[in-house]
């Protein structure tokens, strides 16, 4: 053990001292968020004013964004989760629209400097070295970046390889605990989601390197690829997904043309499951985001192919995949990072996957234009493929009239009609002649 380690072991309520009024705060994200040292900074709400607390999707409460903390603390949004989604649309906390793959050079350039860093991590090593774990995302960089950096040392954290570890003479203050890290657990996915996933998977040929998602459309992605072989995994995050996969030699990297071997990611959103499936297992490594998500670096994956969702595609073939009109929903993440790094790779296949339809079949995602206010975080200049339940659209280098044509024969059949009426009133397609009494 380093000398200097147990002089700077406190308890949370001290750690979090460090924190002055108009400080920026950064906290550690997903299955890393370190809820102790989050609430302990709660309770020193009152003797502190516009603290900015800023982070990208994080797990439990995030109480800062409640009304009775304004004032106090205000949270500045990267990707919104759930738990500050509804503070945002209400006003009480702010939205950046920004790529995934250039949030830390905010950092690093002072653009968003960082007073303060809270992170959640493993024991360390012999050297002194902790592992981020489960997220090294942009968090190994913010800690960098910040002042002080105030470090959870959980031996529940698993140790991951790759560029996540940071020496602890760089941690002004350590708490030391030992519990389960949050968990994201995803329930199975629908025959919907199933059927979108089977036109998916008839894009992914074997040997391909794939960046995929969470939730039911990815996972049910990946159960339709266990006949392929040598498939490779270079993603800002991985699942509970891809184990089966690993395990039944199907995802060996052996193709891949960078990383050859590795399943390169930024971070993972799963269970303790997945937890101990990575600690210390040399197939994963781990690097920040600002890499991971580096469309130069991307497109150097030959077979390329990127999955990702959306909220709402129009006929022209913009994407929305943030906001729901003029409310921030999520985020851009790393869609169009993706998007574009594997447009540009070799074989490469850029994928936007959505239902047709939501709110019961009510609604049409393929949308004649996408609602007043909505964000568009891929243009219809970087669209390719768009896959629904009822097909696959290639757009990309194609004219509005095509992009019409086969955005309109993806969607639900029952809004097909007044979507060619929509396309005929925009000049996109003609008209369809009378019918002859």
């Amino acid at each position: 053990m380093q000398p200097d380690y147990s002089s700077k072991i406190t308890t949370p309520e001290r750690a979090v001292d460090v924190v002055r009024s108009g400080d920026r705060v950064w906290i550690h994200e997903g299955c890393a968020t370190p809820q102790i040292l989050v609430q302990a900074l709660l309770k020193r709400y009152r003797e502190l004013r516009n603290v900015e607390i800023t982070h990208m999707l994080t797990f439990g409460d995030a109480d800062y964004t409640r009304p009775e903390y304004e004032g106090h603390f205000r949270h500045n949004g990267l990707f919104l989760g759930e738990n500050v989604r509804g503070a945002v649309m209400e006003g009480r906390a702010d939205y950046t629209p920004i790529f995934l793959s250039e949030i830390e050079a905010l950092f690093s350039s002072g653009a968003l400097p960082l007073d303060v860093a809270f992170i959640h991590v493993s024991p360390p090593d012999e050297h002194g070295y902790v592992s981020l774990g489960v997220g090294i995302d942009c968090t190994l960089t913010a800690a960098r970046c910040a002042r002080y950096v105030i470090a959870e040392i959980n031996d529940q954290m698993p140790r991951t390889l790759g560029d996540t570890f940071l020496h602890i003479s760089k941690l002004a203050a350590i708490v030391e605990t030992s519990h389960p890290l949050p968990e994201l657990k995803c329930p199975p996915f629908s025959i919907l989601q199933h059927r979108i996933a089977e036109n998916v998977a008839s894009l992914v040929p074997n040997g391909a390197t794939l960046q995929i998602g969470i939730g039911g459309i990815p996972d049910a992605v990946l159960s339709c690829l266990r006949d392929r072989k040598d498939l490779g995994i270079h993603s800002e995050m991985c699942s509970d997904g891809v184990i089966p996969l690993i395990e039944a030699g199907v995802i060996t990297g052996e193709r891949k043309t960078l990383h050859r071997g590795k399943i390169v990611a930024g971070f993972v959103l799963g269970t303790n499951k997945l937890f101990r499936f990575i600690h210390e297992n040399p197939i994963f490594e781990f690097h920040p985001t600002a890499y991971t998500n580096d469309p130069f670096v991307i497109a150097q994956n030959e077979k390329m192919v990127a999955i990702n969702s959306a909220i709402q595609v129009d006929l022209t073939g913009q994407v929305c995949a943030d906001s729901i009109g003029t409310k921030p929903y999520s985020g851009f993440g790393g869609q169009t990072d993706f998007v574009r790094g594997a447009a540009r790779s070799k074989g490469g296949k850029p994928i936007v996957a959505l239902p047709s339809t939501c709110k019961d079949g009510k609604v049409s995602r393929i949308a004649p234009v996408l609602d007043p206010g909505a964000g568009v975080v891929t243009s219809r200049a970087d669209v390719h493929y768009v896959v629904t339940e009822h097909g696959i659209a290639y757009l990309h280098g194609k004219s509005l009239r095509q992009r019409a044509e086969a955005l309109i024969a993806i969607a639900d059949p029952k809004f097909r009609d007044a979507l060619y009426e929509f396309a005929a009133r925009a000049r996109y397609l003609e008209a369809k002649p009378a019918l002859v009494a």
